[in-house]
């Protein structure tokens, strides 16, 4: 049974299609809450966006201060009686024969507001029966489970401070996805981890599904590596020298086709010394010899890949790239170059599966703006986020400044989940790149507690506050806490020196 939870009062703004007002006879009510009213043959949906309380004895502060001289006012006047509360609802549409429409007439002052029913929000809302259920609805019994399809195939952001809870809420997506039945359609998970907070599936029940891929095992078929590749990687090359280069690779391959075996980066920078030396050109050798000496140093290329992407890639299973052993910021970035390049031409091939690709601190992979050799990684991100979804492949940018992040990665992400910020610059970058935020949900993203989301765009009908449900597994945590850290140096410490005072 539906609560019955006041009554609409006619105010000098309204109602209006737009808006209404109640008085609260209900307890219940809550800011963040789904209410609807009963209008004819339709009902009209909404949500509490402010509630504000009032008592007709306090309006007047001179009369307040004059009584208050003597005696405290509710000695002298039954103050509580005239105590009331006002919700202030924004109105979100209208439900008639099945369908939801735009609210074309406004709700009738003394109209009875009850709250929304459960099935009444999932249609709304467009929950999914078969979703990933991140969590509930706040002040709802109704679990939050959002489209496969509406989540990720228009790709997802996830923005907050640290410590707000990202990497949880993106554990609890991907436990849905590794959970999720054969036939209502399985996606692989990729996961570009910077702090290795991913890692810990593989000691949960889903270590069968998962493979982590330390950052340092990590290789590159120098084969499969393309001149333009390498001009990305070594963002000084000029045009003249990759035009002097394409034609030593291309010669380079063809031989060793021929033998039947792959050809290294030792080949390749033999073969740009040898020929160009004997056609004296210096000026293009020198600089191209240093540039793939510096490619070389990283110790990323190999004769094959590793993991082999196309084995390691399946319905159902999770790739962890663990980056957290490097510190090395090129190479990290030519690493998440690669994977981002070769997952998508795979999955345009139709060789893997569709996937979704989790990039963690995005802003330092895909920079709004940096030099061209700390954002080695910027253009391919781009390219998922612009053409992935026809392809099945979906992209999830995590950040905890989204003011730093590409904006032509992020508005191509069509549903935000976003937790708590209190930087004003990137609240006010959300509140510029969000569609269907407004400046009161806006204030809400200071006021939100860890555990607490607001998701916004495609996945919803509406923008809506989800508690985020607890993990099915507790992943072990990275790190350690500093007081121990700091009690263990002293511990440390005071060892050290007992076992010279001994040793004296």
């Amino acid at each position: 049974m539906e609560a019955e939870l006041g009554t609409v009062i006619s105010t000098a703004d309204g109602p209006t299609t737009l808006s209404f007002s109640f008085v609260i006879s209900n307890p219940k009510v809550k800011k963040g809450q789904f209410v609807k009213v009963e209008e004819g043959q339709a009902a009209v949906l909404g949500f509490v966006s402010e509630i504000f309380r009032a008592n007709r004895y306090f309006e007047r502060a001179e009369s307040v201060a004059e009584y208050e001289r003597a005696s405290p006012m509710g000695e002298s006047f039954p103050v509580k009686d005239w105590e009331y509360t006002v919700a202030k609802v924004s109105v979100q549409g209208a439900f008639e024969d099945g369908h939801f429409l735009r609210s074309y007439l406004p709700v009738s002052p003394g109209s009875r507001v009850i709250e929304a029913g459960n099935e009444l929000l999932k249609k709304f809302l467009k929950f999914d029966d078969n979703g990933l259920n991140i969590g509930t609805l706040q002040h709802h019994q109704l679990e939050a489970k959002l489209s496969l399809d509406r989540l990720l195939q228009k790709h997802l952001a996830i923005l907050a401070m640290s410590g707000s809870g990202k990497s949880y809420l993106m554990s609890v997506i991907i436990e849905e996805l590794l959970d999720r039945p054969a036939q209502d359609g399985r996606i692989a998970v990729v996961v570009i981890d910077s702090h290795g907070e991913y890692s810990g599936f593989k000691q949960t029940k889903y270590a069968k599904q998962t493979e982590v891929v330390p950052a340092k095992k990590f290789k590159i078929a120098f084969r499969r590596v393309s001149p333009h590749m390498l001009q990305e990687w070594s963002p000084e090359m000029s045009a003249a020298q990759l035009r002097e280069l394409v034609p030593i690779m291309e010669q380079l391959r063809k031989e060793k086709k021929a033998k039947a075996e792959p050809y290294t980066i030792e080949d390749l920078i033999m073969r740009v010394e040898g020929e160009m030396a004997e056609k004296k050109k210096e000026t293009v050798r020198r600089p191209l010899v240093a540039w793939l000496s510096e490619l070389r140093s990283s110790r990323l290329f190999s004769k094959s890949d590793f993991p082999k992407l196309q084995e390691a890639v399946a319905p159902g299973k999770l790739v962890v790239f663990d980056l957290s052993d490097i510190e090395n910021q090129y190479r990290k970035q030519i690493i998440v170059s690669y994977i981002c390049r070769r997952l998508f031409k795979l999955r345009k091939k139709g060789k893997i599966p569709p996937f979704l690709l989790v990039v963690e601190e995005a802003h330092n992979f895909a920079p709004e703006k940096a030099e061209r050799k700390q954002a080695l990684a910027k253009q391919p991100i781009i390219t998922i986020a612009r053409e992935g979804r026809k392809f099945g492949a979906c992209l999830c940018l995590i950040s905890q400044r989204p003011v730093h992040l590409a904006t032509s990665a992020l508005s191509q992400c069509n549903t935000n989940i976003i937790l708590r910020i209190t930087n004003p610059f990137d609240i006010e970058h959300i509140g510029e790149s969000c569609e269907g935020i407004d400046s009161s949900t806006q204030d809400s993203i200071t006021t939100l507690r860890v555990g607490e989301a607001l998701v916004i765009g495609e996945a919803v009908g509406s923008p809506i506050f989800v508690k985020v449900r607890k993990l099915k597994s507790q992943l072990p945590q990275k790190g350690v806490s500093l007081q121990l850290l700091a009690a263990r140096f002293e511990e440390e410490a005071k060892r050290k020196k007992e076992d010279v005072e001994a040793f004296l």
